[in-house]
């Protein structure tokens, strides 16, 4: 008997443990899987953009608070070890800030760490079809820039080559003419020359590795010619349906030998935009005047849009050699295929 009461003593035992070492091994995984969960955006199906503000000055605790109340994490202290998980302690920067519910523990710390928003953002656009100089004076007027400095980085194209590689398909000695590219800019009032110049060599970098990089065996022209023919078609298109009936002009002329005949390349020379240009104007000795000159110009006149771009690589397929401007006020253009239509196109129809 007593043998029996020391086994069933021995069994309830070894049952407690069990039941013990399974109840252990249970929270251990409950808290495994709510520990990763609690790591996970909250909803990557439908995330929502919310705007939270970091006071200057907040502990991570406190920015957990933050986030736990705005409904971006699901636990303020799993939010604390990810932030010393990423040696981002310390690193958390005060500021205003658009998460969204998308956005896991990870991504939150690291744009969290890379800085809020400054309330005092200027938003600036930079037209289309704006030069360099017309760019500085912009900026300078709306005093983010010291104008002359800003010329004389745009000036040289060696000291941002080694961060942006399509540079190097440019001749030595070339300007940032035509490759700074025009959108609508966040700036911050101590932003420099420097980082406001590659904000817009970034932009153009998009547009380049999008449109330009996989097509340029479509057409027989360099980096800078297809900038350059899409500048003087940025300049001379007034309406977007028509840039690639203006491109078909330009790259039938280039391939017949014609002389380009564009007045915004000579408007480039005398660095005012005249409506009429006079004989005298077209005959200015420059590189750059295509009524004297075949070929394109040295290099771009402006910055030219997605849609120049895009339009200088994929021209229309049409026989076109002139063009000339209604007089309608619309900004639309006759096309004609001899010289004759052209000289009876009626500008008023």
């Amino acid at each position: 008997m007593a043998g029996t009461k020391e086994a069933k003593k021995k069994r309830g035992i070894k049952t407690k443990y069990k039941l013990i070492l399974l109840s252990i091994t249970i929270l251990i995984l409950f808290t495994i899987v709510y520990y990763t969960r609690s790591f996970q955006a909250m909803s990557v199906e439908n995330p929502t953009e919310i705007e939270i503000e970091i006071p200057a000055g907040s502990s991570s605790k406190k920015i957990a608070s933050i986030l736990k109340d705005e409904g971006l994490i699901r636990n303020e202290l799993v939010f604390q070890i990810g932030v010393k998980k990423n040696k981002a302690a310390g690193k958390l920067k005060a500021g205003a800030y658009s998460l969204n519910t998308g956005m896991d523990i990870n991504d939150i710390i690291s744009q969290l760490s890379k800085g809020g928003k400054n309330k005092n953002v200027l938003k600036i656009t930079i037209p289309e079809g704006y030069e360099i100089r017309q760019m500085a004076e912009k900026l300078g007027e709306k005093g983010i820039i010291d104008k002359e400095e800003f010329l004389k980085l745009a000036a040289s194209k060696e000291y941002f080559e080694e961060d942006y590689p399509f540079l190097n398909q440019l001749d030595e000695g070339y300007c940032l003419e035509g490759y700074l590219f025009p959108s609508t800019y966040e700036l911050y009032p101590d932003s420099t020359e420097d980082e406001i110049i590659r904000k817009m060599l970034s932009k153009f970098e998009e547009v380049y590795e999008k449109y330009i990089k996989e097509n340029m065996d479509d057409v027989d022209l360099s980096l800078n010619e297809i900038i350059t023919l899409a500048s003087i078609i940025e300049r001379e298109a007034k309406r977007e349906d028509e840039r690639e009936l203006i491109s078909a002009v330009f790259h039938n002329r280039l391939e017949q030998g014609m002389l380009l005949q564009s007045c915004a390349t000579v408007q480039y020379i005398l660095g005012e935009r005249k409506e009429v240009l006079s004989n005298k104007d077209t005959q200015i000795e420059s590189e750059y005047n295509t009524y004297i000159h075949e070929g394109l110009p040295p290099a771009p006149i402006a910055s030219p849009g997605e849609g120049s771009i895009v339009a200088a690589i994929q021209p229309a397929k049409e026989d076109y050699l002139y063009f000339r401007t209604k007089e309608d006020g619309t900004g639309a253009h006759t096309f004609s295929k001899t010289y004759k239509e052209h000289l009876n196109a009626n500008p008023n129809k």
